[in-house]
């Protein structure tokens, strides 16, 4: 047998599949829109590292899928591009003084050479990259759109600011008080931005969630960051020096208004923009050092459960609407000016951070909330009772100060705060002894009815900062003129350039280095034609990757960012793979820009992907010190089956980590694919374990798949026999190697139609192992079998396909059908129970009746055993799996 030539095989495949355009997707009418498959991958972002073994995975997964599709009769796109702006990039360029287009070309060259060297069946002809003019073109188009829509709006807002990348970030962007690029720690600063409205979508992007098959988690992730909560706004009038009101008033949200009676003092964000007017000369001082060091703070930071409570009284009060009680306005920076209204009424019975912040500047903590646990105690036991006595009791003053005084445990404040979530009310004046849910309703129409409040609906989301203070990002198409204001570029002027500079260092000041660029920035105002300054924020990475789907649909379109034939043709993504990471940022952005999209009328569908899957990591081993701290591979040494750091000495453990170039863990697809071919990295990554879940890399994996595919290769050596093996088959050997040849059509057909390529692999090994027991196999079995292997392995499957005569690739050949009848096992095993434990076992034709069973059953040594001597009193038989005999 000669050795399996994969180097060969693999070139020359890529070779013609390149030169035929074999998968180029065409709007072929003909076929129906349930025979249209759009298959995507979330695009890579082009680093300098080039590919690891991690990032084929998804890649491959939704190859083989695409390829079974194309074998079964559909119309499939599968596109490929590049999401090529963003700050790496111009990191890079800053450190190495190299244009950040040039490495970024450099890098997708690189990345297309490997991705090209898997044989992934996507169109290149479609492929895009966003930093390229003609496709942010009509990034900034939507842009527009959105401007002029009212969704764009500039205001001076505080933002997470990373001090190393010098620019603004989105909440999103920022993982635990750090930079999500860089790692820094996030302080907070006040700049001039670019803001979307995507809150407008807010109730959409939460309802239309349901319309989509996404993964559970990634669901929950998008409700929790869109954060929907149904309340009230209740406003407090500002109490002058005498104590009466000012007319000014301090708006908070509550999501239990029924708490009003228990609040004691009021906190205010540091960036509110009433902090000016409230705080007293006495306090002014104190104030703006506190604002100050706030500034200095992430919103992780600010609100950490855990963390010391800091903050300043500004000298002013609020009046409760409820009961008239003057109640402190203080400032602390655990109430953030991004939720509700940035303000908050303190009820420091029932919140865990209102009572630490109570107790540390001795102010009033007043119980309002019964638990149903409390009312119980008050009945004996009974619930119901108990608030029913609190009702009747709150009728009556005396009455009620009586339960009060013999039931101190429920009414007086504990020493730590008792939740809220529901319960009764109490020291509430008119809603005492109410239902939480009572109480809620009748305290918003009080406030309603006062005029000082209002039924709300509030989100956690918050508008996107759309600004970024850099270079290396699409400008935005808008100018600004003394006389005109705020002006759109026209569409006919699109794209607005980069220029092409050689400094792109950031300024620091809040202004991307464009600022800098008189030649740029200076320009004439569409409008009035009078002097005007163009934009100098330039967009963040996310905007191109927000609609990147559909210019695949139309990527060479000049005319219009898609034509809507060509989108109602493909769309929605019917299969969408990526990573979990991508959760919230991208997904968020891309479901709002769509809905946008919608709107417009460019778009026919309500949402952009319409099954999610979210492969595991390919993980690789690093080395961990006692201190939970990693350690790269290179700094390790080994001893006696031990491992030790080697600068200390230090013994470490190993473990299973992400790929990382710092850990020096990072395994290269060159390297296997030099030394086991695409193929086999493709089946091993496959192989691995079910797709959406991580697994560590093993090398000695990947060669037992080569070994797999050589024994494949070998076979396809052997003599072909001409023989109908649908017909009657006299070599019994012969027969059972057909049952496993159905099976393994039948399996490999179900789990790659549901992506569970490792077990459709598992059953492909199975069939191999046992047709390598023959010399010689039937041509019609093999054929099939390759049908079947090669979405898989598809440069084997092509050469052997044509080693069969084959002329054409096996790209759209049709995929193989199976037998039922050949799948079914000539016998079945059959487990002898007795009293419930396993005493035998005997084979039985699949569908025996039950007393053929019982009768083979009790013909077995063990029944026999364990019964002698013994009383049977019951005999239970399931059908096709086993015999449970009851014995005395």
């Amino acid at each position: 047998m000669s050795s399996y030539p994969f180097q060969n095989i693999e070139i020359k495949w890529q070779k013609y599949w390149e030169e035929n355009k074999t998968f180029h997707a065409a709007e072929d009418s003909s076929f129906p829109k349930e025979k249209r498959r759009y298959v995507l991958d979330m695009f890579p972002y082009p680093s300098g590292a080039g590919l690891h073994v991690g990032h084929p995975e998804g890649y491959t997964a939704t190859d083989i899928y695409c390829r079974y599709l194309r074998m079964n009769g559909f119309n499939v796109l599968h596109p490929m591009g590049y999401d090529s702006f963003g700050l790496p990039a111009e990191n890079y360029a800053i450190k190495t003084g190299t244009h950040p287009s040039i490495t970024t070309n450099a890098n997708i060259e690189n990345f297309t050479r490997q991705i090209k060297s898997l044989g992934f069946s996507y169109d290149w002809d479609r492929c895009i990259s966003t930093c390229e003019p003609d496709y942010y073109k009509w990034t900034q188009w939507i842009f527009l759109q959105l401007y002029k829509k009212g969704l764009a709006y500039e205001a001076e807002t505080p933002i997470n600011w990373c001090p190393s990348c010098l620019t603004g970030l989105a909440n999103e962007e920022v993982k635990e008080g750090r930079c999500e690029r860089c790692l820094s720690v996030v302080t907070r600063r006040t700049i001039r931005q670019w803001i979307l409205k995507i809150t407008d979508y807010a109730e959409r992007l939460l309802e239309d969630l349901e319309l989509l098959d996404w993964p559970e988690s990634v669901k929950l992730m998008q409700k929790n960051w869109i954060g929907k909560s149904t309340g009230a706004e209740v406003e407090f009038e500002v109490a002058g020096a005498d104590g009466n009101g000012t007319g000014k008033f301090l708006k908070v949200y509550t999501t239990r208004a029924d708490t009003l009676f228990g609040c004691t003092y009021m906190v205010m964000s540091p960036e509110h923009k009433m902090l000016g007017e409230l705080t007293t000369p006495q306090q002014k001082s104190a104030v703006e050092a506190y604002v100050a060091e706030a500034a200095k703070k992430s919103d992780l930071e600010r609100t950490d459960l855990n963390k010391n409570k800091t903050g300043v009284f500004t000298g002013s009060y609020g009046i409760d609407p409820v009961n008239g009680a003057k109640v402190p306005i203080w400032i602390s920076d655990y109430v953030l000016t991004s939720y509700g209204t940035g303000a908050i009424m303190a009820v420091p019975a029932h919140d865990e951070r209102d009572w630490d912040f109570a107790k540390k500047f001795g102010l009033p903590i007043i119980k309002v909330v019964a638990t149903k646990e409390e009312a119980a105690l008050l009945g004996g036991g009974d619930e119901k009772k108990g608030a029913e006595l609190l009702r009747s009791a709150a009728e009556n003053p005396g009455e009620y100060k009586k339960l009060c005084d013999a039931h101190p445990e429920v009414f007086s404040v504990a020493n730590e705060c008792t939740s809220a979530k529901d319960g009764y009310s109490i020291n509430s004046g008119f809603l005492t002894g109410k239902s939480t849910k009572d109480a809620i309703t009748q305290m918003i129409q009080f406030l309603e009815q006062k005029k000082c409040g209002k039924a709300t609906v509030n989100y956690k989301l918050r508008d996107w900062i759309f600004s970024r203070q850099r270079y290396w990002g699409e400008p935005i198409p808008l100018v600004h003129c003394e006389k005109c204001g705020c002006v759109p570029v026209t569409e006919k002027d699109l794209p607005v350039r980069l220029p092409d500079v050689k400094s792109y260092q950031p300024t620091g000041t809040g202004e991307s280095p464009l600022a800098a660029i008189s030649s740029w920035v200076n320009t004439t105002c569409p409008v009035c034609g009078g002097k005007a300054r163009r934009e100098t924020n330039t967009m963040p990475q996310w905007g191109g990757s927000c609609w990147y789907y559909l210019r695949y649909l139309d990527s060479k379109n000049p005319d219009e960012f898609c034509s809507r034939e060509k989108e109602e043709y493909w769309m929605p993504v019917d299969l969408y793979v990526g990573g979990a990471e991508h959760a919230v940022l991208h997904l968020l952005y891309a479901r709002f820009w769509h809905k946008v999209l919608y709107d417009l009328g460019v778009v026919s569908t309500k949402e952009p992907f319409q099954r999610l899957i979210n492969q595991g990591l390919i993980t690789s081993f690093a080395f961990q010190r006692k201190n939970k701290t990693l350690v790269p591979t290179d700094e390790v040494e080994e001893k006696n089956g031990a491992f030790f750091e080697k600068a200390t000495g230090e013994q470490v453990e190993k473990i299973i980590a992400k790929m990382s170039k710092s850990l020096k863990n990072v395994v290269n697809p060159d390297e296997m694919i030099q030394k086991y071919g695409a193929d086999s990295v493709r089946m091993y990554e496959m192989f691995m374990g079910p797709l959406t879940v991580s697994k560590p890399w093993n090398t000695q994996g990947l060669i037992g798949i080569n070994r797999f595919l050589e024994k494949v290769w070998n076979i396809s050596e052997k003599p072909m026999d001409d023989i109908d093996i649908k017909g009657q088959l006299a070599d019994k050997a012969l027969v059972s190697l057909r049952k496993v040849f159905a099976q393994t059509i039948k399996k490999v057909t179900e789990d790659t139609d549901s992506l569970s390529f490792n077990t459709a692999i598992s059953q492909m090994m199975i069939f191999i192992n046992e047709a390598s027991k023959f010399a010689s196999i039937p041509k019609a079995m093999w054929k099939d079998f390759v049908l079947v292997l090669s979405p898989y392995a598809p440069h084997l499957g092509e050469e052997l396909w044509q080693k069969l005569g084959a002329e054409k690739t096996i790209a759209y050949e049709k995929w193989p059908s199976f037998s039922e009848e050949f799948c079914k096992e000539d016998s079945i095993e059959i487990v002898v129970m007795i009293n419930g434990k396993l005493r035998d076992k005997f084979e039985a034709a699949p569908g025996t009746d039950e007393d053929t069973l019982k009768k083979l059953a009790a013909e077995t040594d063990g029944y026999r055993k364990f019964t002698d001597g013994k009383t049977v009193a019951k005999v239970i038989v399931v059908k096709d799996k086993l015999v449970n005999i009851v014995v005395k």
